[in-house]
């Protein structure tokens, strides 16, 4: 990206509106001063969460708008090509389930990225978070919010030129406006695929638990990966469960795990998130599954696009009436088990650890600005007062 992405010193504004790749068109760039500003000088108390790549401040810019700012830690070649590959893929993408690029700046040694604020934060936040309790996500919502997030992954894989492969879809990547509308954010890891070209080998990026095996054993990586991942994400709507349980004992068991024996003897309704209290369309459910099921077969080859993925769970494809009654559960080598770091394992150490596995940085847990403590930073209900709610 070079010096397109090097022209915003400390000073300097730019107050024309312009798009990347003929994507975006409400993007621009910042100063470093006017970020200053909106965030209270990057103070402590809006500061939404932290991770491996930095940390991420609530904002307001001065004519109101609220903002998230993703301020990247001291660059290096690696830190500075995810910036670059966030800002390209972002600046293309324009979808109403995607989290574009409300601008960036590139200063002599920073890299900060601007996002709209979403104030119902993450999927994350709602199944396992600090509003779980809350019980705010109905099944109409839960549908909505899995319809709209596959319907965003259909723009990237089919849509945008070249295709995009996102390799980090999970709870904590799907944010939720005032509306719980979705959108899926986090494109550091993102892959653009050039025309023709079926799958790339790379270095493993993303979560375990939402890696599909080709990928997670042996890099290989396609939008059948992220479909992969959707179905781990579906299920995880569906069910209130964690993509990897930490049981008694110190095992480790995954969700497909956990899930399949009530696949196969047809207990749909014992698959139900128990937070729903039984409020659920119990053939949409079915419908769910059935699609989770395809989503997580071991061969990619095998599961559907994500154009029909949406036409499934909206009722409109007739070859949803088979019902795949077996899902394969997927287990992971015991050397990636061992080196997953759940949340639960948070616990006990420093909260803002970013860990590493393997030889790869991995994406922090909690993703792009939904890692609130809850003990440790106040709900923005309080903190940001009545405007919380304004986008």
């Amino acid at each position: 990206m070079g010096s397109s992405l090097s022209c915003c010193g400390p000073d300097k504004v730019d107050e024309g509106f312009s798009g990347i790749g003929g994507g975006n068109n409400s993007w621009r760039i910042f100063t470093y001063k006017e970020l200053h500003s909106a965030t209270n000088g990057f103070s402590d108390d809006n500061k939404l969460g932290e991770g491996g790549f930095g940390s991420v401040y609530w904002g307001k810019t001065s004519n109101g708008l609220q903002i998230a700012v993703k301020k990247l830690k001291a660059m290096n070649l690696k830190a500075e090509m995810e910036f670059a590959v966030e800002v390209e893929v972002l600046g293309r993408v324009q979808h109403k389930n995607l989290l574009g690029l409300r601008g960036y700046c590139a200063g002599t040694d920073q890299r900060l990225i601007v996002y709209d604020y979403m104030p119902n934060l993450s999927l994350l936040s709602h199944l396992h978070g600090q509003f779980a309790t809350d019980a705010q996500l109905d099944w109409k919502r839960r549908m909505k919010i899995a319809i709209g997030s596959a319907e965003g992954l259909v723009y990237l894989h089919h849509e945008v030129t070249p295709h995009i492969i996102h390799r980090d879809i999970k709870a904590s990547n799907v944010l939720l406006d005032s509306h719980f509308e979705p959108l899926v954010a986090d494109f550091g890891f993102a892959k653009l695929i050039p025309e023709g070209v079926s799958h790339m080998t790379t270095r493993v990026k993303g979560t375990l638990g939402y890696l599909a095996p080709e990928y997670a054993m042996w890099g290989k990586v396609s939008e059948s990966c992220d479909v992969y991942s959707f179905g781990i994400l579906l299920l995880e709507i569906v069910t209130g469960r964690k993509p990897i349980e930490k049981l008694p004992g110190g095992i480790k068991r995954t969700i497909t795990e956990w899930a399949e024996p009530y696949i196969v003897k047809g207990r749909f309704r014992d698959l139900a998130d128990p937070k729903l209290r039984g409020n659920f369309d119990e053939a949409q459910l079915k419908q769910a599954i059935n699609v989770a099921v395809l989503c997580v077969q071991s061969e990619g080859e095998r599961r559907p696009t994500m154009k029909e993925v949406v036409s499934i769970l909206k009722g409109q494809d007739p070859k949803a009436k088979v019902m795949h009654m077996r899902m394969e559960s997927i287990k992971y080598g015991e050397d990636l088990m061992a080196q997953d770091q759940t949340d639960d394992d948070r616990d006990d150490r420093d909260h803002h650890h970013h860990h590493q596995k393997g030889d790869g940085d991995e994406s922090d847990a909690y993703g792009i600005f939904s890692a609130i403590e809850v003990h440790k930073i106040r709900d923005p209900h309080q903190r940001f007062g009545n405007n919380r709610r304004a986008i």
